[in-house]
C-alpha cells in the first residue's frame, strides 16, 4: 500500500491498524536542537482521544504517546522521530458479523476491490484512529513553526456548524472553545447543538459539520508557485483526513456570488510603513504564496458512516443484505475532526517554512 506518507521536507509516515496492537508514526526532516518531550505531544492528543464526552466515541484510549528515537537530552537530533502509541480498547467482536459485509460510506468496498483483503475490524486503516498519529506529527510541525519563525505563529480550529445549525460570527470568541464540548466560540449555540446529538444518537443516526482553522502571524513568502501552492497543499492534507468531502480557502465557494471589486482585498501602507490589506477574501493565500495574513481553510465532514438504522448493502459474494454497525462510534466526527485539521495546516506550514527557508 503506497500513500502512507505525507510532506517534503517535513515529513511524515504513519502505520498501524485501529484495532492491532499499536499505531505509530515516523517524522523525518525535523531540524536539530528544538526542544521537544512527549508532553509537547500529548497535550494535543489529548483534544483528539476519544471519550471526551459523551457527545464523542467511548472507546477508552489513554493515546499516549511514546517517543522512540530522534530526541536526545531533551531536544531533536535532527534523525527520524519515530512515536508510538499503544492500542488499549480494542473490541474486534463488535465487527464479527460485518466482516464479510461492505458498510455504506466506508472503505470495505473499494479497499476489497483494489487489494483483495482488508481488515473488517473497526475499518484498519481506513479508520479515523490513524489520526492520532497526524496529530502526533501536527505537534512536532508546531515546534519546528515555534523554533524556526520570527512570527509568532499560532494554529486553531473551531466547531462552526453541525447539521444546519451555525454559530453566528457576531457572537464569535475564541475563549470559548476550551469552555465546552465542540471547540465552539459561540455559546449559546452549544445548547442547540447537545439537543441535536442527543436525538440523533437516540435515533440510531448521525451528523455532519463544518470545522474552520485560522493561521494566524504566518510570514508572506510560504508557497511554491503552479503545482505546490500553499493553498493547493493545505487542500490536499485536508481532503486526506477521514470523512472530508469539501475544502474552501478564504472565502471559498461564496466569492462565485461576488464581482471583481467586492473580490479584490485592496491594499495600502499603513503607519508603520508596511503593506496591509483592508480585507482577506483570498484567506491569506494569493497566487500560492502566504500573504502575511491569516489563513483561514474551512472543511465539511460527512456524517459518521458507522450507525444503528438499517442500510442496504451486499456482501462479499454479491448478495443483497443489510447492515447494521455496532462498537463505539462518534454521533458527529466533526467534533475530533477539529485537533486533526489543525495538526494537518500546521504540517503544511512547518513544510513550507523549511523549503521557505532552504531558499532564502
Amino acid at each position: 500500500m503506497a500513500g502512507n506518507r505525507f510532506g517534503h521536507i517535513f515529513q511524515y509516515q504513519t502505520w498501524g491498524e485501529s484495532h492491532g496492537p499499536a499505531i505509530g508514526c515516523i517524522v523525518d526532516g525535523v531540524p536539530p536542537k528544538i526542544p521537544l518531550k512527549e508532553s509537547d505531544i500529548q497535550e494535543y492528543l489529548d483534544k483528539r482521544k476519544p471519550g471526551n464526552s459523551k457527545y464523542t466515541s467511548q472507546r477508552k484510549e489513554s493515546d499516549t504517546v511514546i517517543i522512540q528515537s530522534g530526541v536526545f537530552e531533551g531536544v531533536t537530533t535532527g534523525t527520524p522521530i519515530h512515536l508510538l502509541i499503544v492500542n488499549q480498547d480494542q473490541r474486534s467482536k463488535d465487527y464479527c458479523d460485518i466482516k464479510n459485509h461492505f458498510r455504506p460510506g466506508h472503505a470495505d468496498y473499494v479497499y476489497q476491490e483494489k487489494y483483495g483483503v482488508r481488515d473488517y475490524r473497526g475499518g484498519g486503516r481506513a479508520s479515523a484512529r490513524e489520526t492520532a498519529m497526524r496529530v502526533a506529527a501536527g505537534a512536532i510541525a508546531r515546534k519546528v513553526l515555534s523554533h524556526h519563525s520570527d512570527h509568532k505563529i499560532t494554529i486553531q480550529g473551531a466547531l462552526v456548524q453541525i447539521g444546519r445549525e451555525s454559530v453566528s460570527q457576531d457572537r464569535w470568541s475564541w475563549k470559548q472553545c476550551n469552555k465546552n464540548d465542540f471547540w465552539c466560540p459561540d455559546s449559546e449555540i452549544v445548547e442547540v447543538w447537545e439537543n441535536m446529538l442527543k436525538k440523533s444518537r437516540k435515533q440510531g443516526s448521525s451528523i455532519g459539520a463544518v470545522i474552520e482553522i485560522h493561521a494566524k502571524n504566518v510570514p508572506p513568502g510560504l508557497g511554491e508557485p503552479v503545482y505546490d501552492k500553499l493553498d493547493a497543499d493545505l487542500a490536499k492534507a485536508i481532503m486526506s483526513i477521514n470523512a472530508v468531502k469539501a475544502v474552501e480557502i478564504g472565502d471559498g465557494f461564496s466569492v462565485a456570488s461576488l464581482k471583481g471589486e467586492d473580490n479584490a482585498d485592496h491594499m495600502y501602507k499603513n503607519e508603520n510603513g508596511n503593506i496591509a490589506f483592508l480585507s482577506n477574501h483570498a484567506g491569506g493565500i494569493v497566487g500560492g504564496i502566504s500573504t502575511g495574513q491569516d489563513i483561514i481553510v474551512r472543511f465539511a465532514v460527512k456524517p459518521t458512516s458507522s450507525i444503528l438504522k438499517p442500510q442496504k448493502s451486499v456482501n462479499i459474494e454479491g448478495e443483497d443484505t443489510e447492515v447494521i454497525t455496532k462498537g463505539r462510534h462518534d454521533p458527529c466526527v466533526g467534533i475530533r475532526a477539529v485537533p486533526v485539521g489543525e495538526a494537518m495546516v500546521a504540517c503544511v506550514l512547518a513544510d513550507h517554512l523549511l523549503r521557505y527557508k532552504a531558499i532564502s
